[in-house]
């Protein structure tokens, strides 16, 4: 069964592409033994696959290779969408961007390559303005290298779940893409607000 409804999936690669490199930070979710293990963290789109680090600490670590089956979630923006922002008769939904990966994953053992790769996806995270490069001479990185694994995932599956009123009216989808902007700017400082 194909949930959402079909006119909120959208799997055009593209967009699901830009969805991963606007919001990197993902949920990889393996199973052992019956029992899923989580953790979130950057993934990089490189070449068709994404690629990753992860602390040697982490328990997850253990099953990210050999070929492992994995379960990754991007998150893009939601909210809550009110039917006072429609200029025809609604019911209030929650309007949301995901994304739902399936891959295979395997261990790069490599320094080199974990080095690289790092200071690959620290230039990446900087763009556009690139305040800060991890130099390849860094005695931190250096003394790190030991505690970070590098893996890289191999695409199997790839679902797009954009519900973005769609099935509305054009103004309603118009105010709807208003009102999901507006609502993420000011969720986030009001969130922290009453935090931090």
């Amino acid at each position: 069964m194909n949930y959402p409804p079909k006119h909120h999936q959208d799997n055009d690669r593209n967009h699901i592409i830009e969805v991963i490199k606007t919001y990197p930070l993902a949920t990889l979710i393996s199973v052992k033994d019956n029992v899923p293990l989580i953790t979130h963290l950057p993934l990089i789109f490189d070449d068709g696959k994404l690629v990753g680090h992860i602390d040697i600490y982490n328990p997850q670590t253990q099953l990210l290779k050999d070929n492992n089956d994995l379960t990754i979630l991007f998150y893009g923006p939601q909210c809550y969408i009110s039917p006072s922002i429609y200029s025809t008769t609604q019911l209030p939904t929650w309007n949301y961007i995901r994304v739902h990966l399936k891959g295979k994953v395997n261990a790069i053992e490599s320094t080199d390559a974990l080095k690289d790769s790092l200071i690959k996806m620290t230039e990446f995270l900087e763009a556009p303005d690139h305040k800060y490069v991890l130099d390849v001479d860094n005695p931190r990185l250096d003394a790190n290298l030991n505690y970070i694994k590098m893996f890289e995932i191999d695409i199997t599956s790839w679902e797009g779940k954009f519900k973005l009123s769609q099935d509305k009216h054009p103004k309603d989808v118009r105010s709807a893409r208003a009102e999901l902007v507006r609502a993420n700017q000011d969720s986030v400082k009001k969130f922290l607000d009453r935090i931090f």
